[in-house]
């Protein structure tokens, strides 16, 4: 959807990253929560706000009941607050994939039908290589949305959208997470149905 812009907060966008830290050398992928903001009217293009990110899977991917059970879910626990499904994220498992798995473009297809305006994210391992050096505050993911070709595009080829974080500082404040392993802590789907003590909200990572 080339005529809708993306930002997604600093708590959704380090919480994906940290998720794919923790597994390092598998595919994970999670589910973005969010809402769209229209223009009334207005000069600027209608906006898909996503305020959240749920972690799903370190070895569940790509399995559509599996992802229908963890949708049913996080779309009732987030209803109440007005959030609903705007998309989904995915790391791949080898750092130097930088391609759009067909497993992700499967599941994107799967969340598109109830939000066009969907955002696929794929974690750029490169880009997150270079964050320490400070070359540059752009998101470590890239962006797709799917276009009337039913395709899924880049952000930023043939005029698609871009995506930026609320937050200027969110990758000072990534750093800094890093720095102290934060990502241990993180809990997904996967962990929760193996442990249920463990709480795939992961209300007291940022506590």
């Amino acid at each position: 959807m080339a005529d809708c812009r993306y930002q997604i907060s600093q708590g959704a966008y380090i919480k994906l990253v940290l998720h794919a830290l923790k597994h390092r050398s598998l595919s994970v992928n999670g589910l973005l929560l969010g809402r769209l903001i229209e223009n009334d009217g207005g000069a600027a293009a209608p906006a898909v706000q996503i305020s959240d990110a749920v972690p799903l899977s370190h070895s569940q991917i790509g399995i559509l009941p599996y992802l229908e059970l963890a949708l049913i879910q996080v779309e009732e626990h987030f209803a109440s607050e007005g959030l609903g499904v705007v998309g989904y994220y995915h790391a791949n498992e080898r750092h130097d994939d930088a391609e759009l798995s067909n497993a992700a473009r499967k599941i994107g297809d799967h969340i598109f039908r109830y939000f066009p305006q969907a955002a696929l994210l794929l974690l750029d391992s490169k880009k997150l290589q270079d964050l320490p050096t400070g070359k540059g505050r752009d998101p470590v993911v890239r962006l797709f949305t799917r276009d009337s070709s039913r395709s899924w595009r880049s952000a930023g080829s043939q005029g698609s959208a871009e995506l930026t974080t609320k937050e200027p500082s969110a990758n000072a404040v990534l750093l800094d997470y890093i720095s102290t392993e934060k990502w241990t802590e993180i809990v997904d789907f996967d962990d929760h149905l193996d442990d249920i003590s463990k709480d795939w909200l992961n209300p007291n990572l940022f506590k």
